[in-house]
């Protein structure tokens, strides 16, 4: 049976651009499980009232509903253990663990401030005002006022990338020699950038942006055939 996944959409149902649906996108992949994803927006609140959660990712697998993307991925692990494993052992879930940490304490409060107001141009228009007052209320600036330019956001996210940028000189994936999730923690947070923004937040020679390179070309380019503002 086909899992299904409720999945964050813009205005343009194929822009799904939730960094920790596409944590889970890859995750799939990893494992060789063929997925449904359900564009769902930030006004479909009953949409997934089922699963008691008011976001996404909301995975179903069979009668089993699944959230939060740390617990899919452990679920994933343990529910199918014949393929590819995604935390390799303590070691691997540590380092799993330290990525998502990592992503959601350092890199993502940079993101934001590049692409608040990306995210509120390409979301639905009846996801708009929620989606102001809510985040307005969350940084206590306007959309546009808390908004930074590309030029700023690389400056700021280039000495922020710095251990992960030293990690990739030294190896192809921040598990090593293949991705497994804690990549895809990272990474999601990169899909979240390219699906919203044009803006680019990595220098051409950045190691972490060949990193990125590598990550869009994984599963037959699963990533880069995703639709999105960026490139």
């Amino acid at each position: 049976m086909t899992i299904r996944m409720y999945d964050l959409a813009g205005a343009d149902p194929s822009f799904r651009f939730s960094p920790y649906c596409w944590r889970i996108r890859m995750a799939l992949a990893h494992k060789g499980l063929e997925v449904e994803t359900i564009p769902w927006r930030f006004s479909d609140k009953s949409v997934i009232a089922f699963s008691g959660q008011g976001a996404v990712p909301v995975v179903c697998d069979g009668d089993k509903v699944l959230h939060d993307s740390w617990a899919i991925a452990e679920y994933l692990d343990a529910h199918y253990a014949d393929r590819p494993v995604l935390m390799d052992g303590p070691q691997g879930r540590a380092l799993a663990n330290f990525a998502r940490h990592f992503s959601q304490t350092v890199f993502s409060p940079i993101a934001l401030k590049a692409v608040l107001l990306d995210i509120y141009n390409v979301i639905d228009e009846g996801d708009r005002p929620y989606f102001r007052q809510s985040r307005e209320a969350r940084v206590g600036k306007t959309l546009e006022a808390f908004t930074i330019s590309e030029d700023e956001a690389r400056a700021q996210m280039r000495p922020a990338l710095a251990p992960l940028r030293a990690l990739l000189q030294d190896q192809p994936f921040v598990n090593g020699e293949a991705p497994a999730f804690a990549d895809y923690c990272l990474f999601g947070g990169f899909m979240w950038v390219r699906g919203v923004s044009a803006k680019k937040i990595l220098a051409e020679d950045d190691p972490v942006y060949a990193w990125r390179e590598r990550m869009l070309d994984l599963f037959g380019g699963l990533a880069r055939k995703a639709p999105g503002v960026g490139a």
